[in-house]
């Protein structure tokens, strides 16, 4: 009886020994390495979140309608034909063909005359100029029969255009026309390819925000994507008249220009042209003409190698506040006509100085700007209806366009004469005469602390009408200041020729 409770005291040690063996092995169980067994781990973070857009496909399809414009010109080179060595030996005409001397100088540059005589430049055995390379751009292809776009300014130098398309093969291409005043320039290639190419795209549908890819050849490298947002949208940045550029934020820098920005569905909204730049690369700010201006202009060129404009035959300048006050106008918009061209279509249809554009054929004009687009984008010989504000009402004129001149034509540069007696206009801070003529007032002085200075008014000026109506003297301007006072009228219009130009200046009339 005694060696049960024994053989019971040993199977508890065990029970309990394998019990805790158990417990051991759970509490290390995670992450654990023992023998024979790999380490289990918790899973790895994964996040569920809306992804960027890749641009591949895009690019993708659209790459291989993109080339490298490269421009090579004919440069003349340094004048060599300055006095020769031998130079001074007289009377080698007189010996015979055959004579030593005669081939000596022959040979070494010099024919018997004493006339340098250069040998083949550049490796031509006919003499003639290798063309040498002097730009390089981008373009792309706007018809499968090789037709190309690119910038006027890429182009403007060269004699010749080799583009390189995104596979390395190289073509010649010859100019079909260019448009200065767009920076715009059309080349063609001549092969039996078909060229891949893009269309423009509706650029009114482009909001500020939209992703744009640009391609092109950036300092030569080729074949280069980058990509951002439009940021702005009708930037003015004094490139010509029709400035109306698109801002975006993708890198763009030298050998861009000509090369497109495309929308996700692969249509040109964009022509990269110009950039702004304290260093002269990317700083994301760059700036493209729109596909709605390079249409048009690109199919004239197509058509006719130049672009037709019309021509209004106005000197234009923006509606201020101080200018829209003293006419009577309610906001700032429209374009002030500084003068009328003589025998330019507006003087003949009864348009002058002081009046202010503010339609044409009933789309309104917000800005000199605008006005010069709008004018622009229809053919000469057409007729428009241009509405303008004079004497304080609405008035409708019909203008039959003419034709831009290829430069601007110039006035005369008559000298004016000797002013009379100066006078003095204190309240405005002038001081004035009667010009030797008769027609109008000569600034000879005014004080730096006026609002005429600050307008811009400068000794010399002549002031030849105040709120449209002509001055000869002093008195003249007293009264038109006094007859704006009555009028309940906060500023008057002076309006102002220098050099040949008019403009108009606003200035208060609650002086002094």
């Amino acid at each position: 009886m005694s060696t049960a409770p024994k053989s019971i005291s040993r199977s508890r040690k065990g029970l309990l020994a394998a019990v805790a063996s158990i417990a051991l092995a759970g509490t290390i169980g995670i992450g654990a390495m023992t023998s024979g067994t790999l380490p289990v781990y918790a899973d790895a973070v994964n996040v569920t979140a809306p992804q960027v857009p890749s641009f591949a496909d895009v690019v993708e399809h659209v790459s291989p309608a993109v080339v490298s414009v490269q421009v090579k010109a004919r440069i003349d080179p340094a004048s060599d034909t300055g006095p020769s060595p031998f130079s001074g030996q007289q009377g080698l005409d007189n010996l015979p063909d055959n004579h030593p001397l005669k081939r000596f100088f022959r040979q070494f540059g010099q024919d018997g005359n004493g006339n340098q005589n250069r040998g083949p430049r550049f490796g031509q055995r006919d003499g003639s100029q290798k063309p040498r390379p002097v730009a390089q751009g981008s373009g792309f292809f706007i018809s499968d029969d090789g037709y190309l776009v690119t910038n006027n300014h890429v182009v403007e130098d060269g004699t010749a255009y080799t583009v390189v398309s995104n596979d390395g093969k190289e073509y010649d291409a010859k100019l079909i026309g260019t448009d200065p005043r767009t920076d715009l320039a059309v080349l063609k290639v001549d092969a039996s390819t078909k060229f891949t190419y893009v269309s423009f795209a509706d650029d009114a549908k482009i909001r500020v925000g939209d992703w744009v890819v640009a391609v092109g050849n950036p300092f030569g490298l080729g074949g280069t994507v980058t990509a951002g947002i439009v940021s702005a949208r009708g930037r003015d940045i004094g490139a010509g008249p029709y400035d109306d550029f698109l801002q975006i934020d993708a890198a763009v820098n030298r050998g861009n220009s000509g090369g497109p920005a495309f929308n996700l569905n692969g249509e040109v909204v964009g022509i990269n042209t110009a950039i702004f730049s304290p260093s002269g690369g990317s700083v994301g700010i760059a700036f493209a003409i729109p596909a709605s201006t390079a249409k048009q202009v690109v199919q004239d060129l197509m058509k006719n190698g130049s672009v037709q404009r019309g021509w209004l035959g106005v000197e234009i300048q923006p509606v201020t506040t101080d200018i829209a006050e003293s006419l009577g106008l309610k906001s700032e918009k429209g374009a002030l006509v500084s003068s009328a061209q003589d025998a330019g279509p507006a003087k003949k249809a009864g348009i002058v100085a002081g009046d202010v554009i503010t339609q044409v054929n009933g789309q309104e004009v917000a800005s000199p700007r605008e006005l010069a687009r709008l004018i622009g984008a229809v053919n000469p010989g057409k007729a428009v209806d241009v509405t303008v504000w004079r004497n304080g009402k609405t008035e409708n004129v019909s203008v039959d366009l003419g034709t831009l001149p290829g430069s601007d034509k110039q006035a005369s540069a008559d000298q004016q004469s000797a002013p009379g007696e100066p006078s003095s206009l204190a309240d405005l801070g002038l001081t004035v005469a009667k010009s030797e003529d008769g027609n109008g007032l000569v600034v000879t002085d005014v004080d730096p602390s006026s609002d005429a200075a600050d307008r811009g008014i400068q000794a010399g000026d002549i002031i030849t009408a105040v709120n449209s109506a002509e001055v000869k003297s002093p008195a003249d301007v007293t009264q038109a200041l006094s007859q704006a006072e009555k009028a309940g009228r906060k500023a008057v219009l002076f309006q102002i020729s220098r050099e040949n130009s008019n403009r108009f200046v606003a200035l208060p009339v609650n002086q002094g």
